[in-house]
């Protein structure tokens, strides 16, 4: 069974990106033991304030946005990173390479009721004439990450990436403390019956993602001519695992109670780190009009809606959106 330190040795070979990823998994070990503790850590409810994003944080929020934030920073090769939980970019060290971005623990809503969490990074080029600290230094196209991936804290933690090279996962062998590898050169399907959505927001949506999923809804009756099944499990790491492991599509699109942001999902924390994941297995991610991966970033907490998944899925999402 091939580690993931000797994976990475064989598959990339710039050093100092072997490092940056290998410290995120390190971390999210540390992450991994405190969730499975749960309550015995006093990790569970929540933190008492609000991140930048307006939303309740959890204490696990606080406690893994602090642990990954320490860790990469004491890296040589980081330049800076940005976090979904803090509202301005932290610089690191000077002469770093790279920018690290992440959502420390995506689907942390669950944590309470012990359901599936996560965490997603994004790793780019840090630019060499801006400090780590200078949010312009971020707003990159998706299309130029170095290295993408997550961590699945479920039954098992398992990590999953990409270097631009296809996509990886592997499994955390908690006798040994390390991640072996599983699943290479993942693949999803080009077609599914499977989609992910929140229905209670339906009647908020536009008109062509109501007519999509109305059609999705009538099955083998409908013009779509096909029985699809629903899964929501309100974290969009385990639906995009889920996807990734079996095929199907994902959305989280605009709706009109906040219609000044183009969507729900963050663009550089979330939304360009699972799509360069989806395509390098051969999916596709879309707002449901253009790649999410052309999306130039205005600012690094800007929004966006998602459409990831099997390909010819989001190609359908689409040509209902261009009638």
């Amino acid at each position: 069974m091939q580690r993931l330190r000797n994976f990475l040795q064989q598959h990339c070979s710039d050093a100092g990106l072997v490092e940056v990823i290998e410290q995120v998994a390190t971390i999210s070990k540390d992450i991994a033991h405190l969730i499975q503790l749960g309550d015995l850590a006093g990790i569970l409810g929540s933190a008492g304030q609000e991140n930048v994003q307006g939303e309740n944080q959890k204490k696990l929020d606080v406690i893994a946005n602090d642990l990954l934030k320490d860790g990469l920073a004491a890296l040589p090769a980081v330049k800076g990173v940005a976090s979904e939980e803090e509202t301005l970019p932290v610089g690191c060290n000077p002469e770093g390479r790279f920018l690290v971005l992440f959502d420390p623990l995506d689907g942390s809503s669950n944590i309470d009721i012990n359901v599936t969490v996560g965490t997603i990074f994004s790793i780019l080029a840090a630019p060499a004439e801006l400090d780590g600290g200078d949010e312009r230094a971020y707003l990159q196209p998706g299309k130029q990450q170095l290295a993408a991936g997550y961590v699945l804290y479920g039954p098992s933690t398992l990590l999953v990436l990409t270097t631009g090279n296809g996509v990886f996962s592997f499994t955390l062998d908690s006798r040994v403390g390390e991640y072996v590898l599983q699943r290479e050169n993942i693949r999803v399907d080009t077609k599914t019956a499977e989609f992910a959505i929140n229905m209670s927001n339906q009647r908020f949506w536009k008109p062509a993602m109501q007519s999509y999923v109305a059609d999705l809804l009538q099955g083998e009756e409908g013009p779509l001519g096909k029985r699809y099944n629903m899964r929501w499990v309100a974290s969009m790491v385990a639906e995009i695992h889920r996807i990734l492991t079996r095929g199907g599509i994902f959305m989280y699109p605009w709706d009109s109670r906040e219609p000044k942001k183009p969507g729900k999902l963050r663009l550089m924390y979330e939304a360009n780190p699972m799509t360069l994941l989806m395509e390098q297995a051969g999916g596709r991610g879309s707002t449901a009009t253009e790649a999410i991966l052309n999306v130039q970033p205005q600012g690094i907490h800007d929004r966006v809606s998602v459409v990831i998944g099997s390909a010819e899925e989001v190609a359908t999402v689409e040509r209902y959106h261009a009638l």
